[in-house]
């Protein structure tokens, strides 16, 4: 005949057990939020500079460093999403001047109609009303084919498509022909691939005029102020 089992006593054990558990994992936790932590703390600085670097190269692929004097990173504002600008989020906007003086805008927009999606975009704008230049900065257009929007995949190295665009204005281009040829506008577009060229040149436009539009309004914020777009 079986001894009774003391069911206080096998209670008691599961419970020893489940404290000892419970404390192992709690130890490694702790542990392990302080590895991450501590991990986290060593490494922000490297993340920052980097994120940092990245911002002053795609903002040097625009805006030549000679042509202003101040420090971009400092005087900068940010943007409420902004439609003109195809842009959902908020952004920051970087205001480059010269002795003191306006010299030109960068921002970042977008194109939501390329051939696969969104086309993202930096572009500087000229205090003097002129499209320094724009790049591509994210897209998904096809390979060979409508990616010639990004120059470092455009096959014409000599002159990409996208260097169409420096250095005009409304002044030089109005307003109704900033447009691909084949609407009737004033760019060129590959024969075959217009969807991409098209989203990209409609979209500079845009960018401009909406630039110009508020330019003394931009350079007039305070610096790390927030633009609020005018309520009609």
């Amino acid at each position: 005949m079986s001894e009774p089992v003391d069911v206080d006593t096998r209670d008691s054990g599961a419970l020893r057990i489940s404290v000892r558990t419970a404390g192992i994992m709690l130890a490694f936790t702790l542990v392990f939020t302080a590895l991450m932590a501590g991990t986290y703390k060593a490494t922000a600085p490297m993340v920052a500079a980097s994120a940092l670097a990245e911002k002053l190269r795609l903002i040097g692929e625009v805006l030549p460093a000679g042509s202003y004097d101040n420090n971009l990173m400092a005087d900068a504002i940010s943007l409420p999403p902004t439609k003109a600008l195809g842009l959902d989020d908020e952004s920051r906007l970087w205001r480059a001047r010269r002795n003191g003086a306006p010299a030109a805008l960068v921002l970042e927009a977008a194109a939501a109609d390329g051939y696969s999606g969104r086309i993202g975009l930096i572009v500087a704008v000229g205090a003097d009303g002129r499209l320094i230049a724009l790049r591509v900065t994210s897209h998904k257009e096809t390979p060979g084919l409508g990616d010639y929007i990004d120059p470092k995949k455009d096959r014409n190295k000599s002159k990409p498509w996208i260097t169409q665009f420096a250095n005009l204005g409304f002044d030089s281009v109005p307003r109704e022909k900033w447009r691909v040829k084949k609407d009737g506008g004033h760019f060129d577009q590959m024969t075959g691939a217009t969807i991409s060229a098209r989203a990209v040149t409609n979209a500079s436009g845009r960018v401009l005029a909406w630039t110009m539009e508020n330019r003394e309004r931009l350079f007039a914020l305070p610096a790390d102020g927030r633009y609020e777009e005018s309520k009609p």
